[in-house]
């Protein structure tokens, strides 16, 4: 069977079992502060699991792309090098919301691998929970009864928390789980040993596929358990794994999950995959290694932009960013391709996906091009960083690379350890590790000092529901207060809470969230901002009241959310101009939209041009002038497409959506925004800015209504300025042409007076040279208009002295400049370094710093008082 054949199988024999198909959720998580990327198929059910949602379907059953790269579930240096571990995965899912429990989950999970799949029940052990005194958990004996039925009890295993009590991370649901595992060695070795007891010992060949999680229980941030409001299921199998097994394979790689891509990398390197290279040293084996985390992380790399999430230097972006470079230093090292490689493979991989994640086909240029610009930035740094070595190595003492150039060496250069401890032993050298592991230390430490938020549990107050928002219609609504929690972050304390009805629109969708204020019987909160946590709605403010059980009258700032919503509105008649006037490729890529201005994100790969610009603001302004009513519907997902809405890339939609149309003809998106009543509100549509953001992603800021008012009058008035300046010309674009062109004539006959008189101080200090130990010496303070005219001097001196070393020296505007320069010859026999001695000697004495190559550099400095001693100091090195 093909993978596509076996991932398929599961969805039908589910679908007979009443479950409702529903598609992967983004990998890339949103409204959840406890997740960067999805790492479990449980994610997107969290609310139906906490009872802040209640689920569409009672059952369900997908196939979700997973990440574990980060945090509890973090796999990342283990891939490549064993043949199972993944970075991106599919988890094949099965799912029952408070419906079937612990008797029908245990019975189909058998029936799907041994009557379907036909795997043969001898090569399958199970486990069960077999409780835990501390946590005064009992055994589970409901799963290991319903197993008792299927196999015989010597394949029934016991396990304990760390392998059978299933929890997301230090917070959430959690439960039992009762794993399966298959044995896929071969007769001989099972013949030896048996495989019961090699279940979870980390046997390459004895392996789990599938778990079956109980979820029972919520952990609190005080570590306690707590029941959920209802029983429900959570099953995961990996289909990369489940794959290998049905294929008769000894490695994952060797599936058809990932020989497509690993043949590509073979035809464009010209080396060869060799899967049996057995653990060593060798380039062999580290050629496989290469393969394998090529095939494996091309997928987590692309995966992830198509669904919005674009490699960057913090958060998520940073994730992606690591994950790519892990990829280019192994082709680099390990297959001597330098070059750019995983951008020519992401077509393989989005022909593979087609039709399970067609995303990544309908953006596959677009992908590949981010995936290229990041692949060149880091092949730059990367050579940058072998310079970098060679530095370090020539300076090494006792043969050992220090921790901190280790750590420099991965911080600034993104060179992972394992890549410095290689050149370091090809050159004969150890890496001081612990000094690494110590500096790495603390930048997690002041990373996480920085960062850390520290939430305590939930206070419900009376019956737990969820949050009905009603502020698409209502500004102001009474509601009471269903539960509230204190947050702690940066040393500061605040609160969130939880309302049963509101009127606060909470940030989601580039919009920020609503400010303003909760009255409690008299007594004002303000409401400094309101943010999603999955699907709660959640208010935060900076105290509680006096009675937090009473009635509360919320009320959002109408003048800032109104304000807000011109620019949402904007955003949809600037992305259908930029579609109109640069093409269809153009698709939203981010955006942020509050009471000031709009950034849109797009893609795009060129600068936009001025007559491009210009054309966006004509039509926009245009739909603005013709006030066309903003229609707002809620239909059915489908039927929304059909209308030609624009669904974005990474985003979640159920299956009733929020349409907004201005125009059926012009623009049509789904979106869960707020907006004007008619365009015309807008008043006035201004483009102030346009860059680039990231590899084809372009950045629009862009300001309407009252902001564009303020802003052009701003304008016009520093126009009126520059006018009374130039004494009011009749033509002001010929009055600054004329100004600017006799600017750079004076520039011109300034320059040629200062060679001249360069010239002058030239002849004076080349009567000042003597003679030290065979080397010729000229030290001086000068009087000159700029730092560069030191290096001028310095270059010109060169060509008038032999063996020669120059130290200048200047007053500039009291503060201290210095110039050295020393001949190739004096710098090879003296070992003198012109970059040292500024870093050394001169940059303490002008408390300044500066540096420079061998031959020469410069510096500048605070304290202009000891430009003498500078002079002497150098003149002691020889």
């Amino acid at each position: 069977m093909t993978s596509a054949e076996i991932r398929q199988l599961f969805m039908d024999f589910f679908r007979k079992k009443a479950h409702e198909i529903v598609p992967s959720a983004p990998i890339v998580v949103k409204n959840d502060p406890t997740l960067l990327f999805t790492n479990a198929g449980m994610n997107q059910f969290k609310d139906y699991f906490l009872g802040n949602k209640k689920a569409p379907f009672p059952r369900v059953a997908d196939t979700q792309k997973c990440l574990r790269v980060s945090g509890k579930h973090n796999d990342l240096e283990e891939v490549g090098v064993d043949t199972y571990h993944h970075t991106m995965f599919e988890m094949l899912g099965n799912w029952s919301f408070g419906d079937y429990f612990k008797k029908e989950a245990i019975a189909w999970s058998w029936e799907l691998l041994t009557e379907v799949y036909k795997i043969p029940k001898d090569r399958l052990y199970v486990t069960y929970f077999e409780g835990d005194a501390a946590e005064k958990l009992p055994k589970d004996e409901e799963a290991y009864n319903e197993w008792a039925k299927l196999i015989a009890a010597d394949r029934i295993l016991a396990g304990n928390k760390k392998d059978n009590f299933w929890e997301m991370g230090d917070t959430g649901p959690c439960g039992p789980c009762s794993e399966i595992h298959v044995d896929c060695r071969s007769e001989e070795e099972r013949s030896q040993r048996s495989g019961a007891e090699l279940v979870n010992k980390d046997h390459p060949q004895v392996i789990e596929i599938w778990n079956n999680v109980f979820m029972q229980f919520n952990r609190k941030k005080d570590g306690s358990l707590e029941s959920l409001p209802a029983k429900h299921v959570d099953t995961g199998m990996g289909l990369e794994r489940l794959v290998r097994v049905l294929q008769g394979k000894q490695s994952n790689y060797d599936t058809d999950v990932f020989t497509g891509t690993i043949a590509a990398i073979e035809q464009i390197t010209k080396k060869k995959y060799d899967p049996n290279t057995p653990p060593s040293t060798s380039a062999d084996w580290h050629q496989a290694v290469a393969f394998r985390v090529l095939a494996d992380h091309l997928r987590a790399i692309s995966f992830t932009i198509a669904d919005g999430q674009l490699p960057s230097n913090t958060g998520a972006g940073y994730v992606i960013r690591r994950i790519l470079r892990r990829a280019v230093r192994y082709y680099y090292s390990y297959l001597d391709y330098k070059q750019p490689l995983l951008h020519q493979l992401v077509p393989v991989l989005a022909e593979q996906f087609k039709t399970v994640f067609p995303e990544l086909q309908q953006q596959q240029d677009f992908v590949a091009k981010v995936v290229k610009e990041e692949e060149d930035a880091f092949l730059r740094t990367l050579e940058k960083g072998l310079k970098k070595i060679d530095e370090i190595i020539s300076s090494a003492r006792n043969k050992v690379i220090n921790g901190s150039s280790a750590f420099e060496l991965y911080d600034t250069y993104g060179f992972p350890i394992d890549l410095t401890r290689l050149i370091a032993r090809e050159n004969k050298l150890e890496v001081d590790e612990k000094g690494f592991e110590a500096e790495m230390q603390q930048q997690k430490d002041r990373a996480r000092a920085a960062t850390a938020i520290s939430a305590e549990d939930w206070v419900v107050l009376g019956e737990e529901g969820s949050t009905s928002f009603v502020g698409y219609d209502q500004s102001q609504a009474e509601a009471k207060v269903l539960k509230y929690r204190k947050v702690t972050a940066k040393g500061k304390s605040s609160f969130q809470l939880v309302l049963s009805k509101t009127p606060f629109y909470a940030e989601s969708g580039g919009q920020v969230g609503d400010t303003g204020t909760l009255f409690f019987e008299g007594e004002e909160v303000a409401v400094i901002d309101t943010k999603k946590e999955n699907d709660l709605i959640i208010h935060f403010v900076e105290k509680l009241p006096i009675n937090i059980t009473g009635i509360v009258d919320a009320r959002i700032n109408t003048g800032r959310r109104a304000r807000t919503a011109v620019h949402h509105s904007a955003t949809h008649l600037l992305h259908a101009a930029l579609r109109k006037v640069l093409g269809t490729h153009v698709a939203q890529k981010g955006s942020l939209v509050n009471e000031e201005y709009l950034r849109f994100d797009f893609s795009h790969f060129a600068k936009m041009t001025g007559d491009e610009i210009a054309k966006v603001e004509a039509i926009v302004n245009e739909k603005i002038r013709a006030n066309i009513p903003v229609v707002i519907k809620e239909l059915p997902k489908d039927e929304a497409l059909k209308l030609g809405a624009m669904a974005l890339f990474g985003e979640k939609y159920g299956d009733v959506v929020r349409v907004v149309i201005i125009d059926p003809a012009y623009s049509v998106e789904l979106c869960g925004g707020t907006h004007v009543g008619a365009t015309g509100e807008l008043g006035l549509f201004k483009i102030k800015h346009e860059s680039a953001v990231a590899a084809g992603v372009r950045r629009i800021e862009a300001i309407c209504g009252l902001a564009a008012e303020l802003y052009i009058n701003d304008q016009l008035s520093q126009l009126q300025q520059v006018k009374e300046e130039l004494k009011n010309p009749a033509d002001l674009l010929k009055a600054v042409q004329h100004m600017a062109a006799e600017n750079s004539e004076l520039k011109k006959k300034l320059e040629h007076l200062e060679n001249r008189m360069l010239v002058g101080i030239r002849n004076e200090l080349l009567h000042k040279d003597e003679i030290i130990n065979g080397v010729t010496f000229v030290g001086d303070i000068v009087e000159v208009g700029n730092a560069d005219a030191l290096k001028k001097l310095c270059f010109d001196l060169k060509n008038n002295l032999n063996d020669h070393v120059v130290v200048l020296c200047a007053n500039i505007g009291g503060k201290p400049f210095v110039a050295v320069g020393i001949a190739d010859t004096v710098a090879a026999a003296r070992q003198l370094d012109a970059g040292k001695i500024i870093k050394e000697h001169i940059a303490p004495l002008i408390k300044g710093g500066g540096g420079g190559q061998k031959t020469l550099a410069t510096a500048g400095g605070q304290d202009a008082s000891n430009l003498q001693q500078v002079i002497t100091k150098v003149k002691s090195l020889l």
